[in-house]
């Protein structure tokens, strides 16, 4: 009997704790899975070199340097701001701000995901398509600071905006209204990537095609449309104006747009193995996205929503495929609508929640963290960046990383020697004749200067031969000795001094040489 009775309160038990997992808050759920997967890339800072020049690009901005003039890069302006308050605290410091901000946004977008999902009739899957993207940014690059961590979340509110609804149906201020502001926040999310351009196009597009649905006439469909595309290039245009008031509007210009246009592209094999990389990891997403189209709708007015998402998808994809460069990171933008229009399968299907929902987790879960692992031990960690910082030392002299990482400038605190900074701007086949300058005069000008220390990595994949033959001749001609070759993850980096300097420590195991 007394058996019976403890299997009866352990039975009675059962149903509270049912109940209190149910009771946690969806975005604490969300909150401990993001912590989970990102915390092996917390205070690393050699993550991934774009984010390495993005705080340095900041750091420098606080300094006075002006973007696309005494630093040069592509990118919009947007993203080197989000950037700002962490370059304030420094490269320590700092890295841990801008990682805790990129959480944030991470967490945000996922809540973001749960109401889309809602709103098209896939409630019983938010949860999991929340999750879902959470787990997938490892396999992007996303387990930090990439610019889509951040402008995704800014795209994911533009499309919560122009959902409709009965109100704004009903009410043409309302509507319109919410129209401009989802626009608007397109042309913010611009001045953080431009890759968000097709996505933004199709929003414009179907909010017009809504307005025709409704029954208005096609004089009136065609002045909102110019209105909605005048909001979304406001901040480009604020961007552009601000350059040119101050004489630089050129140097804007041929940045965000030109130079986008003048870049090569990599060869045939090499962008055809990273498109096959990009589409093996998106895969599965868009597999599960086409099966959530043939759940049925619970009410009619989940049509049109459904319509927008699934355009989206299509709109993030093409965008994907015109840009024609597909690293990693690139898949990031289309992970936010690939997840949210897998909630309608994995929520509402039994074969979608009882077989692939767990498959689909736990692949994404070790798959992905795996993913991180993998790119940490070949990309390095915070101690080596520390050694390979000592051996170039906090002096006077300037330094030129040749090949490597840019964060050795905010380490070192050295100066540099010329605007481009990001060292595949000058070693990079295929940034020849689009950076805005010559490469090989370029470095030739570097070397004038006599920097302090030099920085080559191994030769890459797509590095243009002739750069590193003159950087290795310059070392030769102006006598500067190997102080030591220090390891970055399965890379070995070679620090050079010039004649005389005490830069640094060097590495005891390694004779001093001349570059050869």
């Amino acid at each position: 009997m007394a058996g019976n009775g403890a299997v009866a309160v352990r039975a009675a038990r059962l149903p509270s704790l049912a109940v209190l997992l149910d009771a946690v808050p969806a975005w604490a759920v969300l909150l401990f899975a993001a912590i989970a997967v990102r915390a092996v890339a917390f205070g690393n800072p050699v993550v991934h070199v774009d984010e390495e020049f993005y705080f340095y690009t900041a750091q420098r901005m606080l300094d006075g340097a002006l973007p696309y003039v005494d630093i040069w890069d592509r990118k919009p302006i947007g993203l080197f701001l989000i950037y700002l308050p962490a370059a304030a605290f420094g490269p320590v410091l700092g890295l841990w701000i801008y990682q805790a901000m990129a959480l944030a946004s991470v967490v945000l977008t996922a809540l973001l995901i749960m109401r889309l999902a809602g709103h098209a009739g896939w409630g019983k899957g938010g949860l999991v398509a929340a999750l879902l993207y959470i787990l997938m940014l490892g396999f992007g690059d996303g387990q930090s600071g990439q610019a889509p961590v951040f402008y995704n979340l800014i795209t994911a509110f533009a499309m919560l905006l122009a959902l409709p609804c009965t109100a704004s149906a009903d009410s043409e201020r309302l509507r319109k209204g919410k129209a401009i502001a989802a626009m608007a926040l397109i042309g913010v999310a611009l001045q953080v990537k431009y890759s968000v351009l097709f996505e933004g196009m199709f929003l414009g597009l179907w909010l017009l095609w809504r307005e025709r649905r409704l029954g208005y006439p096609l004089d009136s469909i065609v002045r909102f449309g110019a209105v909605l595309v005048a909001v979304a290039m406001v901040p480009t245009l604020l961007a552009w104006g601000a350059y040119a008031a101050i004489g630089h509007g050129n140097a804007w210009f041929y940045a965000n747009l030109g130079s986008i246009l003048a870049r090569n592209s990599d060869p045939a094999l090499v962008l055809l193995a990273a498109f096959l990389k990009v589409a093996l990891i998106l895969g599965p997403l868009l597999i599960v996205s086409g099966l959530s189209r043939h759940v049925p709708v619970n009410d009619e007015s989940e049509h049109p929503v459904r319509a927008l998402y699934f355009g989206w998808l299509i709109a993030s994809v093409f965008g994907l495929i015109v840009f024609g460069t597909y690293f990693n990171h690139y898949a990031l933008p289309v992970m936010l609508p690939a997840c949210l229009c897998c909630a309608g399968f994995l929520g509402s299907h039994p074969t979608g929640r009882r077989i692939v929902t767990p498959l689909l987790l736990l692949a994404a879960g070790l798959g992905g963290e795996y993913t991180v692992l993998s790119a940490g031990w070949h990309r390095g960690n915070a101690a080596q960046l520390e050694t390979l910082t000592e051996a170039i030392g906090h002096g006077p002299g300037c330094l030129y990383v040749y090949s490597g990482n840019s964060s050795l400038y905010s380490h070192s605190g050295r100066c540099t020697l010329s605007p481009w900074v990001y060292p595949s701007h000058l070693s990079r086949e295929r940034e020849n004749g689009a950076v805005g300058v010559d490469q090989l005069a370029e470095i030739g000008r570097i070397f004038a200067k006599r920097p302090e220390v030099v920085v080559m990595a191994p030769t890459f994949s797509g590095e243009r031969a002739e750069s590193r033959h003159l950087v290795i001749d310059r070392l030769r001609e102006g006598n500067y000795v190997l102080r030591g070759r220090y390891p970055l993850g399965k890379s070995l980096l070679d620090v050079y001094a010039a004649p005389g300097s005490t830069a640094g420590v060097a590495v005891p195991r390694l004779a001093a040489r001349s570059p050869s």
